[in-house]
Parts: structure tokens; C-alpha cells; sequence
């Protein structure tokens, strides 16, 4: 196909990435290990850890995995936040040979269960917080070993005494719970210790990674990433990324913030592994939503590369305390997860001199398929290029290229692209062409540069009497009006026009009116896109990465 994107990628970005460089994942890590060994890796809650530390540990909890049976292959949960047990875990889960499953730490015990029974998983690792919810799902699952973690431990002496003593008794965020069988996650790594982790033969098409999908669009289904997969998006990711790095000022150690929860593919990727191949250091943040507590901790560090969602993007800038920080060595800031909002752009351009630089992925492309070019000196709008070794086409219903310039659904295909959904063939055959392309239900155009522009998700688009009306296009400017801090917009049935447009707003201006916003939009939208209904809410419905749920509000109308 006419790579014709090429001719727009930013100098020293190659077309091409070769992920043979690596065995697998494993091989990646364990250089890392070896090549940064006294840098620090992580930092969380004050308590720093070294690449040499995460090899000690993950090397004495693999051997401790390896020990109970488990056979090359096995599915092993995490259901953690970010705290430092998790890289631990995670390097531990794929050097023992096995395949890591991460889970939502906030999941109800029917959300729990569905994932570890359709994983068949067969250990999990817990932060102690949830153990109450496993333990309600345990005996209808396959799981037979449970590790428990606990916020404190990693951070050793008084100090982790003292935040277990807070968490649990002050607090009280750790429910009462009964495992019989489990063990402590220090305990695990004692007992490792005396144990010699026995090397596994990996490559390319293993599975590393049962990533599961949000949900948004139906029953949670597991993305089956391989070695090659992450391997290949993490030199994506760093093809594109390396410009930016090397702006002035130049700094030996890239400080990555971590804020978006480890768990989801887009900081698995973008953030700890990404990390992982610089040498970097990751701020790892167990609750973002304390955005006070959010802005002391990166007060603590100078910050380089910084990936987030709009609304985390957005929460911040609008609070008086984070225009304080030092950004004099922000070199880029990743935009991903939803679409990234003009207001909240130009807000953030404002006080951090750093423009989002928006991407484009999903848990079923390990995440990163585009991303717009570092050396923008505007917003584009867009979710930028395909990052090297990546083809997209735009297709029409039948599959069928559209026209340059034509909407269609967006469709990938790179070394990136998921092996299938775990154990649903039906389900990776609608998603897969014969040539290799992943459907994504996105529907977007490609410019004559290559730059992709979302349009909507499918199914989110709202029909108005024949016409098509896409809620970003909607929701993007009604958040640059002064007033509103979020919204949101759905389709409602109406009689007239077969759909009308209906607005969810959280105000920031406690007197904006429904009358104000909608005399705002007359002069913004021709007729059939103004919204017919408004409805102010204190909050918005949100996946725990910040997206927001526009199906919980079309749920919520139906319902009514």
C-alpha cells in the first residue's frame, strides 16, 4: 500500500522498526537489568527502587511461582494499583515463563470473576485492599495460589508500618477478608530466596500479556499480546518518541510519570516498559484522583515525558496548585485513551509550554497504532500519523478502502496487532481482515499528509433526520466554553427526528445556565446538531483510566 504518511514523519524517525533485536520481552528486560542496573527504576510514596532491585526481587518471586507446578504458559493475574510490588510482579509472572493478566483493581466480584475464569488463571497476585473481593469469587475459579501484597511492605521499616497502620486502621480501606491458602507477598519472596528461577524458553509468539478490553463496547474480552507484539510497540513508541528527547535541555535520566493506572495497556506500555528499555525512572502514582496529592508528589522530581487522558490532563490544569511545579525539562506529554479536547490543549500549552501530543491506540494494538509528530508547534485535531512498521487503512462497510479524504473505519495492521481475542475465534474473525488488518470500530478520515482524524466511534455516532452528528465533535466544543469543566453527549430517541442530541455538563462556573449553553451552541452548530436536551451533573461517569462512559448514560436513559 502508498505508505503516503511517510513523507510527514519528523526527521531521524525510521519507517521501520526490527523487533528481531529481542528473543522475547523477557530478553528486553533482563538487559535492562544488567545495562542500568544502579539507576533507579521506580520511586513511589518516597521509597525508591533500582533496575538491580527489580531483577533481585522478580528473580525470588519467579523462582517462588516456578515452584508451585505451574506449567509454561500459565495465566497469572495482578490485581494491584501503581505501587512497587507490581513491576516486581510483572517481570516475575514472564521471566517464570509465564503470562500475565491484568485486572482492575476496583472490579466487583462478578467483573473478577468473568476475567479469571475466561483467563483460567491459576495464581493471582493481590493487593490486600481487594482480597475481599476475590475471596467472594475464589472457589468458582481455577486459581489455587494467592500472593498478598500490602501497601506498606515494599517501603520498609517505620515508614511502611506506619502507611499499613493508616491504610488499615485509619483509613480503613483493607475489608476483612479469608484466604486460608495465601501467602504474603514478602513471605513469597522469602521463601523464593532459597529457590533458583529456572530459564524458560520464550519467543516471539508467546503470549505475554491477556490484556482485556475496557468493556465500553460489550462483554470484557482478553487481547492476547505476545512477546513480539510489546516488544514491537515499545521500539515504536521509541522511534517516535527519541526527538523529543533529545530537545534541549538534555537530560541523562528520563523521568516518566506514571499516573494512569498499570493495568491498562496504555501506562503498561507507554510508561513501565517504555521505561524500561531507556533506563528511565517511573513516578509511579497509587491514586491519581487525589489531584492535590498528585501535584505534591511531582513537586518531588523533575519530570520528562508525562502520558495521561483528557480528563487527568484537565483535573490538573484547573487546580491552583500545579501551576506551581517546574516544568523547565517537560520534553513531551502523551495524549491517549479519548480524545484529547482543544480547551484542555491550550490550557495545559499555557501553563507547562508543552503541547499534548495527541496518539491513537488499543488494548488490541499493545496500544500505540499513531501519534502526532513532537515538533507541532499547533493542535492539530488529530491523532497524528501511523508510528513505523504500521499500515492503516480507512474502510468503507464492505471492507473496501474509501477514498483519501472519506470517512470509513479506521483499520491497523502492524506487528502490534493482537494474536486474537483469548479463546473467542467468532469474535477475532469479525475483528480481523484476510490481509491482516484489525477492525477497530473507530470511524475517522486520512488527510493527504496522513493524518488521521477520529470522527467517532460507530455505534456512538447520533443519526438527527438522516443526518450523521459525532459526539466529539460536539463535546469538543462545548468544553471550550468557559463555564463547563466536562460533558459528555449521547443520542435519545425523539419522535421528530428519530434521535436528538442530549448534553451531560459538569459546570466550572456554578451560574451557567442550560439557556447560556444552549444560545453558546446556536452559534457553534447548524440545527440538526444542536443539542436538544441539557442535563448539569456533579460528575460524569468514568473508566478508572478517566474515559468517559457515554454507554452508562445511554444505559441510564434507557432505563428511565
Amino acid at each position: 500500500m502508498d505508505k503516503l504518511w511517510l513523507k510527514s514523519y519528523p526527521k531521524g524517525v525510521p519507517a521501520e522498526i526490527d523487533y528481531t533485536q529481542y528473543r522475547s520481552l523477557v530478553h528486553l528486560l533482563e538487559e535492562a537489568f544488567q545495562k542500568y542496573a544502579n539507576r533507579n527504576a521506580y520511586v513511589c510514596m518516597g521509597k525508591f527502587m533500582t533496575y538491580k532491585e527489580v531483577d533481585v526481587l522478580s528473580r525470588k518471586l519467579g523462582a517462588w511461582l516456578q515452584s508451585r507446578g505451574l506449567e509454561k504458559g500459565a495465566r497469572v493475574a495482578i490485581m494491584m494499583p501503581n505501587v512497587l510490588q507490581y513491576p516486581v510482579a510483572m517481570a516475575a509472572i514472564l521471566r517464570a515463563g509465564y503470562s500475565v493478566v491484568n485486572v482492575n483493581p476496583l472490579y466487583t466480584p462478578r467483573e473478577l470473576e468473568h476475567q479469571l475464569i475466561d483467563s483460567g488463571s491459576e495464581a493471582i497476585i493481590i493487593l490486600e485492599n481487594f482480597a475481599t473481593t476475590l475471596e467472594q469469587v475464589i472457589d468458582r475459579t481455577q486459581v489455587k495460589h494467592v500472593v498478598v501484597a500490602s501497601m506498606g511492605e515494599m517501603l520498609g521499616g517505620a515508614k511502611g508500618a506506619l502507611v499499613n497502620f493508616v491504610v488499615r486502621n485509619v483509613k480503613k480501606m483493607v475489608p476483612p477478608f479469608s484466604l486460608p491458602n495465601a501467602i504474603r507477598f514478602k513471605k513469597a519472596l522469602a521463601q523464593g530466596s532459597g529457590m533458583e528461577l529456572k530459564p524458560v524458553e520464550l519467543g516471539h509468539n508467546d503470549v505475554a500479556f491477556l490484556q482485556y478490553t475496557g468493556g465500553t463496547t460489550g462483554v470484557s474480552k482478553g487481547a492476547t499480546l505476545t512477546h513480539r507484539n510489546i516488544i514491537a510497540n515499545i521500539l515504536q513508541v521509541e522511534a517516535w518518541g527519541q526527538p523529543s528527547l533529545e530537545k534541549e535541555p538534555k537530560v541523562d535520566v528520563v523521568n516518566i510519570v506514571c499516573a494512569l493506572p498499570l493495568y491498562h495497556i496504555f501506562a503498561l506500555t507507554a510508561c513501565c516498559l517504555y521505561g524500561n528499555r531507556l533506563g528511565a525512572m517511573n513516578i509511579l502514582i497509587p491514586n491519581p484522583r487525589d489531584i492535590g496529592g498528585f501535584i505534591k508528589e511531582l513537586a518531588k522530581y523533575k519530570f520528562h515525558v508525562f502520558p495521561a487522558v483528557n480528563t487527568l490532563y484537565n483535573g490538573l490544569v484547573n487546580h491552583p496548585e500545579f501551576s506551581k511545579l517546574d516544568f523547565s525539562e517537560l520534553k513531551v506529554s502523551n495524549g491517549g485513551g479519548m480524545a484529547v479536547q482543544q480547551a484542555v490543549n491550550d490550557k495545559w500549552a499555557k501553563v507547562t509550554g508543552n503541547l499534548i501530543s495527541e496518539g491513537y491506540g488499543l488494548s488490541e494494538t499493545s496500544p500505540v497504532a499513531t501519534s502526532n509528530p513532537a515538533d507541532r508547534t499547533v493542535f492539530s485535531g488529530t491523532i497524528g500519523l501511523p508510528v513505523p512498521s504500521t499500515d492503516i487503512a480507512i474502510l468503507d462497510d464492505d471492507g473496501k478502502p474509501v477514498p483519501l479524504g472519506q470517512a470509513g473505519e479506521i483499520a491497523i495492521r502492524g506487528p502490534q496487532v493482537m494474536a486474537g481475542y483469548w479463546n473467542r475465534p467468532d469474535e477475532t474473525a469479525k475483528v480481523m481482515t484476510p490481509d491482516g488488518f484489525f477492525k477497530s470500530g473507530d470511524v475517522g478520515i486520512m488527510n493527504e499528509e496522513g493524518f488521521i482524524k477520529i470522527v467517532d466511534r460507530k455505534k456512538d455516532m447520533i443519526l438527527v433526520s438522516g443526518f450523521n452528528v459525532y459526539p466529539n465533535e460536539i463535546e469538543a466544543v462545548v468544553a471550550m466554553h468557559p463555564g463547563v469543566l466536562e460533558c459528555a453527549c449521547i443520542g435519545v430517541p425523539d419522535e421528530n427526528s428519530g434521535e436528538a442530541v442530549k448534553l451531560f455538563v459538569v459546570r466550572k462556573d456554578p451560574s451557567l445556565t442550560a439557556e447560556q449553553l444552549m444560545d453558546y451552541c446556536k452559534e457553534q452548530f447548524t440545527a440538526y446538531k444542536k443539542p436538544k436536551y441539557i442535563e448539569f451533573r456533579e460528575d460524569l461517569p468514568k473508566t478508572n483510566v478517566g474515559k468517559i462512559l457515554r454507554r452508562e448514560l445511554r444505559d441510564e436513559k434507557k432505563a428511565a
